[in-house]
């Protein structure tokens, strides 16, 4: 028997919208009617949308983000659900209805491949908590879902049981381990599997309250990446398609980073932004060009669908 083939993987940042990307992963001199979605879409073919987590989307601004990424066929957003569900808990119908008009724009033009739904720390695995989180998948239950738990009592078979049978994808984080806190794993629940990479900033993770990018600020080592390719490898034997964030984005790091894992995962030098090795010369040795013209030339980067650059 023909063994299945594996799911593709696509690997990319959370976010867009920083400051200190500019100069480092943003070219100093922008060209005329330069997005940073689209100029992302180049080297990545994800990226999960973060403003969505503190607000919710407007369609005319979604539907822009579908045509700036026009140029990469195999380019999906997934998008943070708004902390108002997941964190405050005080959402209404008329939230949800603004909140799905944001999303729509995007999975009708086949660009959503997931919606997370993000789930604090102090979210633990209760009675209450699971009927919520049951509850909130069943109101979004027309988007594929992903579920985001960091406490580590929701790592129990029954729970992964309960996300299978309703279709719903489960999170494996790399997150500083410190007390309860969930630790790496390779589950898949749904045909989409999902990792999130946040960092190991073990001083600033619970306590970066007046800079919270602090916590973000964790650049990994090769040595700590190699085990996640293994990981995100397993997972896409598995699930049909599997989404690679990092969202240690401080000063760029999660670009580097995510460069890094496609290295890995492809076992080829890769194409970057231009300034990018001067921020981090670690990136020499895995860089195939130091500067991209414009045009799709990385978008083979959901594994499996083209050859690997040579």
């Amino acid at each position: 028997m023909k063994k299945p083939s594996a799911g593709k993987i696509l690997v990319g940042p959370a976010g867009w919208s920083y400051a200190d990307w500019e100069g480092i992963v943003y070219p100093r001199s922008k060209p005329r009617g330069f997005h940073p979605a689209a100029y992302l879409a180049q080297y990545f073919d994800t990226i999960e949308i973060n403003t969505s987590f503190y607000n919710p989307l407007r369609a005319e601004v979604t539907a822009s983000w579908v045509e700036k990424v026009r140029h990469n066929p195999s380019f999906q957003f997934t998008a943070k659900l708004w902390k108002r569900f997941t964190h405050e808990r005080s959402a209404s119908l008329q939230d949800e209805k603004i909140c799905k008009q944001g999303l729509d724009p995007l999975a009708a033009a086949g660009r959503l491949g997931a919606v997370l739904l993000q789930f604090p720390w102090s979210f633990k695995n209760t009675r209450e908590n699971h009927e919520y989180m049951s509850g909130l998948c069943v109101q979004f239950s027309e988007y594929p879902l992903v579920i985001e738990v960091r406490h580590n009592s929701w790592n129990q078979a029954e729970v992964l049981d309960r996300l299978r049978e309703q279709g719903v994808g489960f999170c494996n984080i790399d997150q500083p381990v410190i007390g309860q806190s969930l630790a790496p794993s390779e589950y898949v629940t749904m045909p989409v599997g999902y990792v999130r990479l946040h960092g190991r900033n073990y001083e600033h993770w619970f306590t970066a309250n007046e800079h919270p990018e602090e916590r973000y600020n964790y650049l990994y080592r090769v040595e700590e990446l190699k085990p996640w390719a293994d990981r995100i490898s397993h997972i896409a034997q598995t699930a049909e398609v599997v989404f690679v964030v990092t969202n240690n984005h401080f000063q760029g790091k999660a670009i580097a980073n995510a460069l890094q894992l496609i290295s890995i995962l492809r076992g080829s030098r890769i194409t970057m932004p231009e300034n990018l090795c001067e921020q981090y010369p670690q990136l020499e040795q895995i860089a195939l060009h130091r500067a991209m013209p414009s045009g799709p030339k990385q978008s083979d980067l959901a594994f499996g669908t083209l050859p690997a650059e040579k």
